[in-house]
């Protein structure tokens, strides 16, 4: 595994109860580069990246993205924006980590609710 990613979360397993496949980790890792990522492409979202453990280890949502290839999940907290943490699984290296964190709309988020992708914890 690289120097360049450290643990941000303990994965809760009790997650799998909501995901379509069953994932054994003990954590959830963010890489250097995530800032970076997350200045460039979502820059309204930088506050909210101090907040990633917490919104990892208290979400409101849980969910799969149907058009995301591979392994992954999100997780949705809702603050004064609704939050979204898309986590994948590095099927190389055999961890989990945060790829993304991004706001979605409240229509958004009550879409998927109603269509039963995003379910609440």
């Amino acid at each position: 595994m690289s120097d360049k990613i450290f643990p941000v979360a303990h994965f809760d397993k009790n997650l799998n109860c909501y995901l379509p496949y069953s994932l054994d980790y003990e954590f959830i890792y963010q890489s250097a580069g995530l800032e970076k990522h997350i200045l460039k492409r979502h820059p309204e979202c930088i506050e909210f990246l101090q907040y990633l453990p917490y919104i990892i280890a208290h979400p409101d949502y849980i969910g799969v993205n149907p058009n995301e290839p591979g392994i992954s999940f999100e997780l949705v907290k809702v603050f004064n924006k609704n939050i979204q943490v898309g986590i994948k699984l590095d099927i190389k290296e055999d961890y989990l980590y945060v790829a993304t964190l991004h706001t979605i709309t409240t229509g958004k988020l009550k879409h998927g609710i109603e269509n039963g992708r995003l379910k609440k914890i």
